[in-house]
């Protein structure tokens, strides 16, 4: 069970991050070490297990490749066997500021709302390209269109969740499509909401190993496939 001390899990979605890792971890125990650090490694290939094999990081692992969303929802639920309150979703591959989470924390305990979303367009990012700026941006239409939510940056992964006074919080789209499958989630269980600014950091690393401008219609359409799905 969690300590009683411990009201927060940042949970961590793993794959193929073995370059960095363990830095991301390192920064984030030396700055969190009251909470709970969950990382969930989604079957990667290379060494990114061993390199998150670490004192005081709860490490899960997937079996098979899910995608994120799926990895997300893995560290929800161990969350909440755990008993902690709250939950930060935090990118593994560094672009994250790891100094922003306590200012989202103290947000969630005014009590005046249930989940704060990250802004990078309230805030700052360092070294993005321009183009993604613009599909960022225009991704924000899509979620207005579909779910009547008009944010200022709604493909974030950077977010903190009260899924003590939401325990059904529950992510059902395994791979990108979760981002905007959040965004729903909102409106249907009447989540109170607000945005705050967030850091982003876009290295060389990241913008080689492949975060492109792309990934935002991929969220679209696997987003719109699965809402077909459903149907």
């Amino acid at each position: 069970m969690c300590e009683k001390t411990i009201e927060t899990a940042i949970v961590v979605p793993l794959y193929n991050e073995e370059a960095v890792i363990r830095d991301v971890l390192l920064e984030l125990k030396q700055k969190y070490s009251k909470y709970a650090i969950i990382v969930i490694d989604d079957s990667s290939t290379d060494n990114s297990y061993k390199k998150a094999c670490m004192k005081d990081i709860y490490l899960l692992k997937h079996s098979v490749n899910l995608g994120q969303g799926a990895a997300l929802q893995t560290g929800i639920e161990y969350a909440k066997e755990l008993e902690c309150s709250y939950v930060v979703t935090f990118d593994s591959d560094g672009q994250h500021n790891p100094d922003d989470i306590e200012l989202f924390i103290k947000r969630l305990d005014k009590g005046d709302v249930d989940i704060v979303l990250g802004s990078r367009f309230l805030g700052s990012s360092e070294n993005m390209p321009t183009r993604k700026k613009y599909l960022l941006k225009l991704s924000r239409f899509f979620t207005w269109i579909t779910t009547g939510i008009w944010l200022s940056d709604s493909h974030n992964g950077f977010r903190a969740i009260n899924i003590r006074r939401f325990p059904n919080f529950e992510i059902t789209q395994n791979r990108m499509a979760h981002a905007s499958e959040i965004i729903s989630i909102i409106k249907t269980l009447g989540m109170r909401y607000t945005e705050l600014p967030c850091h982003i950091r876009y290295t060389d690393y990241t913008l080689q190993k492949g975060q492109s401008m792309w990934n935002s219609i991929n969220i679209v359409l696997d987003y719109f496939t699965g809402s077909l799905t459903k149907w």
